[in-house]
């Protein structure tokens, strides 16, 4: 990735702040500025996003959308188009839209129905009338996290440890998922994921821990197992072709 690029990720909970932390950090790393705007997540929630998107060097901001009640209007639209005409990104990051119509967390869909919208109204004259001092901006790269079926993949080899690190401070998420993943596992199953789990003496040390387990296992797949070339890497799916003066490595 060049140096300069300005990368804004459109999000729903509040996590995928870090679960495309690794292409965020390398950003900010090489130059870029790398933003992010969230739906829905919570107030409880923000101060540890924020705290994990300080560690990634990511700019943060909150639509402060309301659970249930994401919807595709003119006043939703308006919004997301704001945001985009803001930060004038080169590169749009946004959740998959297969996945997205397959997964059963609340607004989703609509969620994905929405920034689709508005990243296509961005780049016209809608909302020109009020939103004084603006203009259209173009439709950017459109990248989708944790996709089905990704067409790429980046090294984060180098932003790992940062990653670990943003995901750590998502207290309030670790704490969800140790309880989540202690009633849907077997006891044995836990142990074999994480030894000595059973000792682990915090919901938070125990959601932690499978995170930690889960985010190698993840990402050591899409950078080396699968015949790749990363340690480490997260995986997307580019919308459209790729557009080359000539083949690359």
């Amino acid at each position: 990735m060049k140096s300069g690029k300005r990368l804004l990720l459109l999000g729903v909970y509040g996590m995928e702040v870090v679960e495309c932390g690794g292409a965020l950090a390398k950003n900010v790393e090489s130059g870029g500025e790398s933003f992010a705007a969230m739906l829905l997540c919570s107030e409880k929630s923000q101060p540890q996003v924020s705290n994990a998107a300080d560690v990634l060097g990511v700019q943060m901001n909150y639509l402060n959308f309301q659970y249930g009640e994401v919807d595709v209007s003119v006043d939703s639209k308006k919004k997301i188009v704001k945001v985009i005409r803001d930060v004038k990104p080169d590169i749009i990051i946004t959740q998959d839209p297969e996945h997205s119509f397959h997964d059963l967390d609340p607004d989703r869909r609509q969620a994905m129905i929405l920034i689709l919208e508005g990243i296509a109204l961005a780049s016209r004259d809608f909302y020109l009338d009020e939103e004084t001092g603006t203009s259209p901006h173009p439709v950017p790269t459109i990248y989708y996290m944790t996709p089905n079926h990704p067409n790429t993949v980046v090294n984060i080899s180098s932003v790992w440890e940062k990653k670990n690190e943003a995901m750590a401070v998502l207290e309030s998420q670790m704490e969800f998922s140790g309880k989540h993943f202690e009633r849907a596992l077997r006891s044995q199953d836990l142990e074999a994921l994480v030894p000595g789990f059973a000792q682990l003496e915090s919901h938070y040390a125990k959601g932690r821990a499978i995170h930690l387990a889960l985010d190698k296992a993840v990402h050591v797949y899409h950078g080396l197992a699968t015949h790749g070339h990363f340690a480490f890497a997260e995986a997307y799916r580019r919308e459209g072709n790729f557009h080359l003066e000539e083949l690359t490595i």
